[in-house]
């Protein structure tokens, strides 16, 4: 087994609600940095995060994907493996072993948390998030042979797989580039079946209103054609 320390990278924007206990339930035996990126929080969200024990920085781009890039840039460079949630309190920051683990084990390089195969809290996700994880499964099974039931925000990597993919895409379709680009690549991906919460306080950015949720399918679809046509293309 792999002694690879483990870094947290936590995108937000104004959850002052639930950003403390999102940190304090992440298993600090377990994790070495963690990292909340704040994309402009008007409510005080950097601040408590800061006192909760995070390192708090301010990605140059808004954006969801760049939160995510920006904090796996700025991770401690003694972390092999990246694991990237969100802050609202509805994944289970104290199971994160059943991610990590099996990259440790050399098991697999990728690991996703799955909502729809995990037990979900009533009204915890909407029937179009179920749909567009099904859907989204369907295409990549279909250009890759790898069938995913979900793209959720909680995932781990290795650090240096994740440096391999060349991630462009600095919007909401962040998680669908990852698992399009680590499919075509051959990484050794594992989905595990994942408890999933409703979120412990504010609004959801994309399922909160019909306007996020159209935008983050917009950027969804958007990208997956277009890493799509570039694999066709072999580029």
């Amino acid at each position: 087994m792999e002694s690879l320390a483990v870094a947290v990278i936590i995108p937000t924007l104004n959850e002052a609600q639930s950003i403390m206990g999102v940190l304090q339930e992440i298993p600090r035996d377990l994790v070495k940095d963690i990292l909340v990126v704040d994309g402009g929080s008007t409510d005080g969200t950097a601040a408590i995060a800061a006192a909760t024990g995070a390192r708090v920085i301010f990605p140059a781009r808004r954006g969801y994907g760049a939160a995510c890039a920006a904090g796996a840039a700025a991770a401690s460079p003694k972390c092999g493996v990246m694991v990237f949630m969100d802050g609202d309190g509805a994944d289970r920051g104290d199971l994160m072993a059943r991610l990590v683990e099996p990259i440790r084990r050399g098991q697999c390089d990728f690991v996703i948390a799955s909502r729809t195969r995990g037990e979900r809290e009533p009204q915890s996700m909407s029937r179009h998030q179920l749909l567009a994880g099904y859907v989204a499964g369907l295409g990549m099974g279909a250009l890759y042979g790898v069938r995913n039931t979900d793209m959720c925000a909680y995932r781990a990597i290795r650090r240096d797989c994740l440096e391999r993919l060349g991630m462009r895409e600095m919007t909401y379709g962040w998680n669908i580039e990852m698992q399009m680009r680590a499919a075509r690549m051959g990484l050794r991906i594992l989905e595990v079946p994942m408890p999933y919460r409703r979120r412990s306080g504010g609004t959801s950015k994309v399922a909160g209103s019909v306007g996020g949720s159209l935008r983050a399918a917009r950027h969804i679809v958007a990208t997956f054609l277009r890493v799509a046509v570039a694999s066709a293309r072999g580029g």
